[in-house]
Protein backbone atom coordinates (compact mmCIF):
# COMPACT_ATOMS: atom_id res chain seq x y z
CA UNK A 1 0.00 0.00 0.00
CA UNK A 2 2.50 2.43 1.02
CA UNK A 3 4.62 2.00 -2.59
CA UNK A 4 1.58 2.23 -4.54
CA UNK A 5 0.88 5.87 -2.85
CA UNK A 6 4.82 6.49 -3.12
CA UNK A 7 4.87 6.09 -6.49
CA UNK A 8 1.49 7.88 -7.83
CA UNK A 9 3.33 11.44 -6.46
CA UNK A 10 6.36 9.58 -9.11
CA UNK A 11 3.61 9.40 -12.22
CA UNK A 12 2.20 13.15 -11.47
CA UNK A 13 5.36 14.46 -11.88
CA UNK A 14 6.63 12.60 -15.00
CA UNK A 15 3.01 14.10 -16.07
CA UNK A 16 4.29 17.27 -15.44
CA UNK A 17 7.61 16.89 -16.75
CA UNK A 18 5.84 16.71 -20.62
CA UNK A 19 5.00 13.00 -20.37
CA UNK A 20 1.37 12.20 -22.30
CA UNK A 21 -1.07 13.55 -19.91
CA UNK A 22 -3.47 16.60 -19.29
CA UNK A 23 -0.05 18.24 -17.28
CA UNK A 24 2.02 18.20 -20.06
CA UNK A 25 -0.43 19.35 -22.55
CA UNK A 26 -1.29 22.20 -20.58
CA UNK A 27 2.50 23.08 -19.73
CA UNK A 28 2.83 22.86 -23.58
CA UNK A 29 0.05 25.06 -24.46
CA UNK A 30 1.50 27.69 -22.13
CA UNK A 31 5.13 27.29 -23.47
CA UNK A 32 3.33 27.89 -27.00
CA UNK A 33 1.68 30.88 -25.89
CA UNK A 34 4.71 32.55 -24.36
CA UNK A 35 6.66 31.94 -27.17
CA UNK A 36 4.21 33.38 -29.82
CA UNK A 37 3.75 36.74 -27.56
CA UNK A 38 7.32 37.72 -28.23
CA UNK A 39 7.28 36.73 -31.88
CA UNK A 40 3.43 38.61 -32.83
CA UNK A 41 5.14 41.66 -31.16
CA UNK A 42 8.20 41.57 -33.31
CA UNK A 43 6.12 41.12 -36.31
CA UNK A 44 3.98 43.95 -35.40
CA UNK A 45 7.33 45.92 -34.87
CA UNK A 46 8.82 44.70 -38.61
CA UNK A 47 5.09 45.79 -39.95
CA UNK A 48 5.10 49.07 -38.35
CA UNK A 49 8.97 49.92 -39.66
CA UNK A 50 8.12 49.21 -43.24
CA UNK A 51 5.21 51.40 -43.41
CA UNK A 52 6.99 53.97 -41.29
CA UNK A 53 9.89 53.36 -44.45
CA UNK A 54 7.75 53.64 -47.15
CA UNK A 55 6.00 56.74 -45.59
CA UNK A 56 9.36 58.42 -45.22
CA UNK A 57 11.02 58.07 -48.43
CA UNK A 58 13.56 60.66 -48.82
CA UNK A 59 13.53 60.54 -52.37
CA UNK A 60 10.15 61.51 -54.84
CA UNK A 61 9.50 59.23 -57.92
CA UNK A 62 8.75 60.81 -61.25
CA UNK A 63 8.22 59.39 -64.64
CA UNK A 64 8.96 60.60 -67.92
CA UNK A 65 8.29 59.92 -71.50
CA UNK A 66 10.80 59.97 -74.34
CA UNK A 67 8.38 60.86 -77.08
CA UNK A 68 9.90 60.67 -80.87
CA UNK A 69 8.94 61.02 -84.32
CA UNK A 70 10.51 59.14 -85.98
CA UNK A 71 12.26 60.05 -89.46
CA UNK A 72 9.92 60.37 -92.32
CA UNK A 73 12.35 60.47 -95.34
CA UNK A 74 16.37 59.24 -95.82
CA UNK A 75 18.97 61.83 -94.83
CA UNK A 76 20.96 62.99 -97.78
CA UNK A 77 23.98 60.54 -98.84
CA UNK A 78 27.54 62.45 -98.21
CA UNK A 79 29.66 62.32 -101.74
CA UNK A 80 31.22 59.09 -100.34
CA UNK A 81 28.14 57.61 -100.22
CA UNK A 82 26.99 58.81 -103.30
CA UNK A 83 30.40 57.08 -104.60
CA UNK A 84 30.19 53.37 -103.25
CA UNK A 85 26.41 53.49 -104.22
CA UNK A 86 26.91 54.43 -107.62
CA UNK A 87 29.63 51.53 -107.79
CA UNK A 88 27.34 49.55 -106.50
CA UNK A 89 24.98 50.17 -109.11
CA UNK A 90 26.71 49.60 -111.88
CA UNK A 91 27.97 46.10 -110.21
CA UNK A 92 24.84 45.17 -110.03
CA UNK A 93 23.77 46.20 -113.59
CA UNK A 94 26.23 44.17 -114.70
CA UNK A 95 25.99 40.97 -113.29
CA UNK A 96 22.08 41.01 -114.00
CA UNK A 97 20.31 39.35 -116.34
CA UNK A 98 17.64 40.59 -118.55
CA UNK A 99 14.16 41.69 -117.22
CA UNK A 100 11.09 40.32 -119.42
CA UNK A 101 10.39 43.72 -120.63
CA UNK A 102 14.10 43.64 -122.08
CA UNK A 103 13.29 40.21 -123.61
CA UNK A 104 10.76 41.34 -125.24
CA UNK A 105 12.09 44.36 -126.48
CA UNK A 106 15.16 42.88 -128.36
CA UNK A 107 12.42 40.13 -129.73
CA UNK A 108 10.25 43.08 -131.05
CA UNK A 109 13.69 44.62 -132.57
CA UNK A 110 14.46 41.45 -133.86
CA UNK A 111 11.25 41.35 -136.21
CA UNK A 112 11.31 44.15 -137.27
CA UNK A 113 15.14 44.01 -138.70
CA UNK A 114 13.73 40.95 -140.62
CA UNK A 115 11.05 42.84 -141.21
CA UNK A 116 13.23 45.46 -143.37
CA UNK A 117 15.20 42.81 -144.91
CA UNK A 118 12.10 41.25 -146.29
CA UNK A 119 12.58 38.19 -144.41
CA UNK A 120 9.97 38.53 -141.81
CA UNK A 121 6.66 36.54 -142.29
CA UNK A 122 3.34 38.35 -142.00
CA UNK A 123 1.89 34.98 -140.28
CA UNK A 124 4.51 35.60 -137.78
CA UNK A 125 2.50 38.72 -136.45
CA UNK A 126 -0.98 37.34 -136.48
CA UNK A 127 -1.75 37.41 -132.42
CA UNK A 128 0.75 39.54 -131.38
CA UNK A 129 0.10 42.38 -129.39
CA UNK A 130 -0.22 45.79 -130.78
CA UNK A 131 1.06 47.95 -127.88
CA UNK A 132 5.34 47.60 -128.42
CA UNK A 133 7.39 47.52 -125.59
CA UNK A 134 8.94 51.05 -127.01
CA UNK A 135 5.34 52.75 -126.95
CA UNK A 136 5.28 51.50 -123.11
CA UNK A 137 8.43 52.65 -122.44
CA UNK A 138 7.72 56.47 -124.10
CA UNK A 139 4.46 55.96 -122.06
CA UNK A 140 6.22 55.35 -118.71
CA UNK A 141 8.69 58.53 -119.38
CA UNK A 142 5.88 60.82 -119.84
CA UNK A 143 5.10 59.81 -116.56
CA UNK A 144 7.95 60.49 -115.22
CA UNK A 145 8.27 63.33 -116.12
CA UNK A 146 4.81 64.62 -114.66
CA UNK A 147 6.03 63.51 -111.59
CA UNK A 148 6.85 65.67 -108.99
CA UNK A 149 8.62 64.80 -105.59
CA UNK A 150 7.87 66.48 -102.45
CA UNK A 151 10.11 68.71 -101.65
CA UNK A 152 12.73 67.58 -98.55
CA UNK A 153 12.32 71.47 -97.04
CA UNK A 154 9.27 72.10 -95.71
CA UNK A 155 7.01 75.51 -94.89
CA UNK A 156 7.77 74.75 -90.78
CA UNK A 157 11.62 74.70 -91.57
CA UNK A 158 11.53 77.63 -93.05
CA UNK A 159 9.57 79.38 -90.78
CA UNK A 160 11.35 77.47 -87.86
CA UNK A 161 8.32 76.43 -86.58
CA UNK A 162 9.20 74.03 -83.74
CA UNK A 163 5.49 73.17 -83.12
CA UNK A 164 5.03 71.63 -86.14
CA UNK A 165 5.41 67.52 -86.77
CA UNK A 166 6.09 68.50 -90.42
CA UNK A 167 9.69 69.51 -90.15
CA UNK A 168 13.12 68.32 -90.57
CA UNK A 169 11.54 65.31 -91.82
CA UNK A 170 14.97 63.19 -91.98
CA UNK A 171 16.09 63.29 -88.10
CA UNK A 172 14.16 61.78 -85.03
CA UNK A 173 11.79 65.11 -83.36
CA UNK A 174 11.41 64.46 -79.60
CA UNK A 175 8.30 66.13 -77.49
CA UNK A 176 9.04 68.54 -74.88
CA UNK A 177 7.30 70.39 -72.71
CA UNK A 178 7.02 73.11 -70.09
CA UNK A 179 6.62 72.45 -66.84
CA UNK A 180 6.50 74.34 -63.69
CA UNK A 181 9.31 72.76 -60.95
CA UNK A 182 9.12 74.85 -57.45
CA UNK A 183 9.37 78.40 -59.00
CA UNK A 184 10.67 77.97 -62.23
CA UNK A 185 8.98 77.20 -65.85
CA UNK A 186 11.82 74.59 -67.32
CA UNK A 187 11.68 72.81 -70.77
CA UNK A 188 11.35 68.90 -69.84
CA UNK A 189 10.19 65.64 -71.20
CA UNK A 190 6.80 65.00 -70.36
CA UNK A 191 6.84 63.62 -66.56
CA UNK A 192 4.53 63.40 -63.78
CA UNK A 193 5.11 62.04 -60.03
CA UNK A 194 4.80 58.00 -59.26
CA UNK A 195 1.65 57.32 -57.16
CA UNK A 196 1.48 54.09 -54.81
CA UNK A 197 -0.44 51.18 -57.09
CA UNK A 198 1.70 52.23 -60.33
CA UNK A 199 4.73 50.97 -62.22
CA UNK A 200 6.97 53.32 -63.48
CA UNK A 201 5.84 52.87 -67.15
CA UNK A 202 2.19 53.07 -66.24
CA UNK A 203 3.34 56.88 -64.36
CA UNK A 204 5.06 57.60 -67.56
CA UNK A 205 2.00 56.86 -69.60
CA UNK A 206 -0.05 58.60 -67.56
CA UNK A 207 2.50 61.76 -68.30
CA UNK A 208 2.09 61.71 -71.96
CA UNK A 209 -1.72 61.32 -71.61
CA UNK A 210 -1.71 64.32 -69.13
CA UNK A 211 -0.03 66.38 -71.98
CA UNK A 212 -1.43 65.40 -75.15
CA UNK A 213 -4.72 63.26 -74.29
CA UNK A 214 -6.07 59.82 -74.50
CA UNK A 215 -6.14 60.06 -77.99
CA UNK A 216 -2.38 59.95 -78.83
CA UNK A 217 -1.13 56.80 -80.58
CA UNK A 218 2.27 55.66 -79.57
CA UNK A 219 4.44 52.27 -79.02
CA UNK A 220 6.31 52.02 -75.38
CA UNK A 221 9.19 50.06 -75.68
CA UNK A 222 9.86 47.91 -73.07
CA UNK A 223 8.71 47.75 -69.33
CA UNK A 224 12.32 48.96 -67.73
CA UNK A 225 13.44 52.22 -67.97
CA UNK A 226 16.38 53.81 -70.17
CA UNK A 227 17.84 56.30 -68.32
CA UNK A 228 17.21 58.06 -64.36
CA UNK A 229 18.19 61.34 -63.45
CA UNK A 230 18.73 62.19 -60.12
CA UNK A 231 18.78 65.93 -58.27
CA UNK A 232 18.39 66.81 -54.48
CA UNK A 233 16.28 70.05 -53.49
CA UNK A 234 17.66 72.78 -52.51
CA UNK A 235 19.05 72.84 -48.82
CA UNK A 236 16.22 75.41 -47.85
CA UNK A 237 13.56 72.80 -48.67
CA UNK A 238 15.44 70.02 -48.74
CA UNK A 239 15.07 67.87 -45.02
CA UNK A 240 16.13 64.37 -44.26
CA UNK A 241 12.68 62.99 -45.55
CA UNK A 242 12.72 65.38 -48.27
CA UNK A 243 16.07 64.98 -50.40
CA UNK A 244 15.55 65.35 -54.09
CA UNK A 245 14.07 63.58 -56.45
CA UNK A 246 14.21 60.87 -59.58
CA UNK A 247 13.26 60.98 -62.70
CA UNK A 248 12.87 57.58 -64.62
CA UNK A 249 12.84 57.67 -68.47
CA UNK A 250 10.68 55.63 -70.59
CA UNK A 251 10.67 55.64 -74.62
CA UNK A 252 7.36 55.43 -76.99
CA UNK A 253 7.60 56.13 -80.97
CA UNK A 254 4.40 57.94 -82.37
CA UNK A 255 2.45 56.18 -84.38
CA UNK A 256 0.72 59.10 -86.13
CA UNK A 257 1.76 62.30 -87.13
CA UNK A 258 -2.00 63.48 -86.71
CA UNK A 259 -2.40 65.33 -83.92
CA UNK A 260 -5.83 66.88 -84.19
CA UNK A 261 -7.16 64.99 -81.37
CA UNK A 262 -4.55 65.56 -79.03
CA UNK A 263 -5.15 67.75 -76.07
CA UNK A 264 -2.19 69.88 -75.88
CA UNK A 265 -2.27 71.37 -72.46
CA UNK A 266 1.16 72.98 -71.85
CA UNK A 267 3.83 74.71 -74.15
CA UNK A 268 5.65 71.96 -76.27
CA UNK A 269 8.41 71.93 -79.12
CA UNK A 270 9.26 69.44 -81.32
CA UNK A 271 12.98 69.46 -81.46
CA UNK A 272 15.56 67.44 -82.91
CA UNK A 273 18.69 65.94 -80.81
CA UNK A 274 21.20 69.03 -81.99
CA UNK A 275 18.39 71.59 -80.80
CA UNK A 276 17.68 70.15 -77.24
CA UNK A 277 21.08 71.99 -76.38
CA UNK A 278 18.85 75.14 -76.57
CA UNK A 279 16.00 74.22 -74.14
CA UNK A 280 17.30 71.56 -71.54
CA UNK A 281 20.20 72.15 -68.91
CA UNK A 282 23.60 70.64 -68.94
CA UNK A 283 22.94 67.99 -66.37
CA UNK A 284 19.44 67.04 -67.31
CA UNK A 285 20.76 67.42 -71.29
CA UNK A 286 23.13 64.49 -70.28
CA UNK A 287 21.20 61.86 -69.24
CA UNK A 288 18.78 62.08 -72.11
CA UNK A 289 21.80 62.03 -74.15
CA UNK A 290 22.66 58.80 -73.25
CA UNK A 291 19.81 56.60 -74.23
CA UNK A 292 19.03 59.12 -77.36
CA UNK A 293 20.10 57.84 -80.88
CA UNK A 294 19.85 60.23 -83.61
CA UNK A 295 20.59 57.67 -86.65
Amino acid sequence: MAALMAAAPARAGSGARGTPGAGGDMAGHCGARAMAAPLARRAAGSARGVCSAAAQRPWRLFGAMCLLRLPRITQPLEKEEEEVAALMEQIELEKSHYSDHEIRKLEEEEALRRKKESSYDEDEARGKTVIMAQDLEEKWEQKFLSFKAAPRITDADKNNDRTSLSRKLDSNLMLLVKQKIGNQELWLLPQVEWQPGETLRNTAERAMATFLGDHIQAKVLGNAPYGIYKYKFPRAIRTENNVGAKVFFFKAYLQSSDLSRAELKADYLWVTKKELGDYLKSEYLKKVNRFLLDL
